[in-house]
């Protein structure tokens, strides 16, 4: 019996590659909060110069096909919204998970640096 046994990067890998990106590219970013080095889920606080955010979360595992499995889906829970919205939503998650990593990017487009979901 053949078993296919599927390895996802590390999230303090994941974050410590996609923060180097970012200052490669002429942003900025920062870890706001550090979850679980091995596991934690990843949240993408992208923010802009007129005040609002942008919040990228973990994809449901529903929309992950078979090839994507590997690979970190991240899904636009707010879009342009203010700072305060996307504190209260992040205070409530951790609530239930108090190992998730909360990223800050300032940086215009992040399409091409995580796989974004529609």
């Amino acid at each position: 019996m053949l078993y296919h046994v599927v390895m996802r990067l590390r999230s303090d890998i994941f974050v410590s590659a996609l923060t180097r990106q970012v200052f490669n590219r002429g942003g900025y970013a920062a870890v706001e909060r550090k979850g679980a080095d091995s596991a934690g889920a990843i949240y993408l606080r992208q923010r802009f110069r007129d005040g609002t955010e942008t919040l990228f979360a973990p994809a449901p595992q529903a929309m992950f096909g078979e090839d994507e499995a590997e690979t970190r889906l991240f899904e636009r829970r707010f879009e342009r919204a203010e700072a305060s919205a996307i504190d209260d939503f992040i205070t409530r998650e951790q609530r239930f998970d108090p190992d998730l990593w909360v990223v800050e990017l300032e940086i215009d487009e992040i399409g091409d640096l995580v796989a974004v979901v529609s």
